[in-house]
Order: C-alpha cells, then sequence, then structure tokens
C-alpha cells in the first residue's frame, strides 16, 4: 500500500533518502514524477514526435481526466507540512538531486568499499530475481504463470539453458545489484541504464569487484532513451516512484509509459517493483496508457484493426509480500507487477 517509508538496508552507510520515497496520503499518485527533458523521438506510426507535442499530448489527456481534489487543512500548521512534503517530493524528481547523491555514494565505494543503499532491501530483490526467473522460464516454455511464489520446479532448477538467451535492461538502476542478482539467476544478456554519470559509475565499479564484469552499464535517461533496440526483459525497481516525484509528475509519467513501450520486445515482460503505488493502482495505470494508446493507433492508422490491441496487459504479481489492514483494505508495503508486451 502506497503510503508507507521503507527503510534502507543500511542506513548508517548513507543519508540519502531512498528512491522509493513515500509521499503523503494527502498527495495523489498522479502527482508523482522523475526529471528530464524530452527529446525527438520517431514514433511507431513514422512521423516525428517533438518536446513540445509529446508534453501537448500528455498535457491535453491529463486536462480530459478527472482528478479529485487534493484535501486541505483549516490549521496553517497542516498546510506547512504539506507543503514541505510537497517541497521534498520535487527535489527527488531532480536529477540534481541523484547526481550528489551518487557523487556522495561513489565516495564511499572508493573510501571504504560500501555498495550503497538497496532500495526495498535485500530480501525484496533477492525475491524479485527469483519470482522473475521462474516467470521467465514459464513464458519460455509457453505455460502462463502458475501463480505460486518461490515454486522450485525442474523448469526453474535448469533455468540457466533456458534463460541464456533473454535479454535484460534495467533501466533507473542505481548501483546495479538488481542486474546482479539476475546473473546469479542464470540471466546473461544484462544492461543497465541510469540518467545519473555517479550510479553507471558505482555500478561499474561494483559489478567488476564482484565477479560481473559482463554486465553493460549505461547513461541513458529513460524519458528520452537514445537505446535503439528492444528487450525481451525490462525491469524497473523504484524508478516509476522517483519519476512520479518530479514537479511535473503526471507528465512524466505518461512519457515514461511511452518510452518504456518502445523498450520491450513483442512478448516480452516489464517487471515493476514499486513502494508508492499498490499493483491494483500499476494495472490501473497500464489500462489508462492502454486506452491512450489504443485511441492514438486507431487515429493515425489507415487499418483500424491495426491499432486495437492495447500494448501491455497485467501478467501475474508476487503473492509473498507480508501484508496488513490499514482503512478496511489490504496491503503490502512493495508491490511487484508483470505486464506482458503485445
Amino acid at each position: 500500500m502506497a503510503g508507507i517509508r521503507l527503510a534502507p538496508e543500511d542506513p548508517e552507510l548513507s543519508s540519502q533518502q531512498s528512491r522509493g520515497a513515500v509521499v503523503s496520503d494527502l498527495i495523489s499518485d498522479d502527482e508523482r514524477s522523475v526529471a528530464a527533458d524530452s527529446w525527438s523521438i520517431k514514433s511507431e506510426y513514422g512521423s516525428t514526435l517533438d518536446d513540445d507535442q509529446r508534453q501537448t499530448d500528455a498535457a491535453d489527456a491529463l486536462s480530459a481526466a478527472n482528478f479529485p481534489p487534493a484535501p486541505s487543512s483549516d490549521y496553517s500548521s497542516d498546510k506547512e507540512e504539506v507543503e514541505a512534503e510537497e517541497a521534498a517530493q520535487s527535489m527527488l524528481g531532480l536529477q540534481s538531486y541523484w547526481d550528489s547523491a551518487y557523487a556522495d555514494e561513489l565516495t564511499n565505494f572508493r573510501e571504504h568499499g560500501h555498495a550503497g543503499e538497496v532500495w526495498f532491501g535485500a530480501d525484496v530483490m533477492e525475491l524479485v530475481a527469483s519470482w522473475t526467473k521462474g516467470l521467465c522460464i514459464d513464458i519460455s516454455h509457453g505455460q502462463l504463470p502458475n501463480h505460486v511464489d518461490d515454486t522450485k520446479s525442474e523448469l526453474v532448477d535448469q533455468g540457466d539453458k533456458y534463460l541464456s538467451t533473454w535479454s535484460v535492461l534495467d533501466i533507473g538502476t542505481g548501483n546495479g545489484l538488481l542486474l546482479q542478482e539476475l546473473a546469479k539467476q542464470g540471466f546473461s544478456h544484462l544492461t543497465g541504464t541510469d540518467y545519473s554519470e555517479g550510479a553507471v559509475q558505482l555500478a561499474r565499479s561494483l559489478a567488476d569487484r564482484d565477479g560481473f564484469a559482463n554486465i553493460n552499464f549505461l547513461v541513458d535517461d529513460v524519458l528520452e532513451t537514445k537505446l535503439e533496440r528492444q528487450f525481451q526483459l525490462v525491469t524497473d525497481k523504484g524508478t516509476l516512484d522517483a519519476i512520479g516525484l518530479h514537479p511535473d509528475g503526471p507528465v512524466k509519467r505518461m512519457m515514461y509509459w511511452d518510452s518504456v513501450s518502445r523498450l520491450v520486445a513483442s512478448g516480452g515482460i516489464l517487471v515493476i517493483t514499486s513502494c508508492n503505488s499498490t499493483k491494483d493502482e500499476l494495472v490501473q495505470e497500464v489500462e489508462s496508457f492502454n486506452q491512450r494508446r489504443v485511441g492514438m493507433s486507431q487515429e493515425y492508422e489507415k487499418d483500424e484493426e491495426a491499432g486495437r490491441d492495447p500494448p501491455f496487459r497485467y501478467l501475474s504479481h508476487i503473492r509473498s509480500y507480508p501484508t496488513f489492514m490499514f482503512g478496511g483494505s489490504e496491503g503490502s508495503r512493495v508491490a511487484t507487477v508483470a505486464f506482458v508486451r503485445s
């Protein structure tokens, strides 16, 4: 459930706030997002969409939506608290914040060998990696997910030979430790990107030290990606959360889905881990994106049948995270959801 902050695995190693920092319940999920200027991209319709057009399209779609007004307080202290939280959101959504944060972590690594924070904790990271492995093996055999976490089937035990052909991209990779976990699970074609050069330098240094020099790390912003290839597996652990913290959050979030849809190969999967959005909220956000994309496809394509398939559909989610009850609803501190690309 959104609204709960996860403590870093080793808080004494770094004073930075988690990329998955959780915002107040007074602020809606649609008000979160990551700093990046848009650049011209080639659309799937054959035309070129520049920054202004993408921003305008996103703003138009947002203006047509009915978002509930944020609750207000009669007490100035409450207002000041909300304003402080909004300011913190804006900070965590800016690239300058993360450049500074990773510069500190890189210095800490060089001086003390510390890897920095593990977003959501090592246990969550290991579970995401092992669960994703099982999911990819099922898909490799044309099977639907069995919806059972931590299953030790014969296929999973023999996973290396099935995963060797999977191309993997981790967007907003940070220190790259999730890719190291995926490598331990048998994935071998691994790429990590981050818009912070300091994060990429740290990830490379850790991979070299830990014996994973084959992992490829690149400086690239998912919102203005220059990658010209697609991947069978794209992972996001906390990146969409950080994108949601930008002052222009709703627009940046829509740009995120547009970019990610171009990075996931047909039949490939997107695995998102979030502590700011629930499973149901992520599914709803994808459904909203699907509706926008299908509408755009029908507008641009002469043959309307060509644009009727939604880009993503829900595939599965991790069910073994601890849950709790709050306000009559059940939720967990972390949600991991997989979507398949049509």
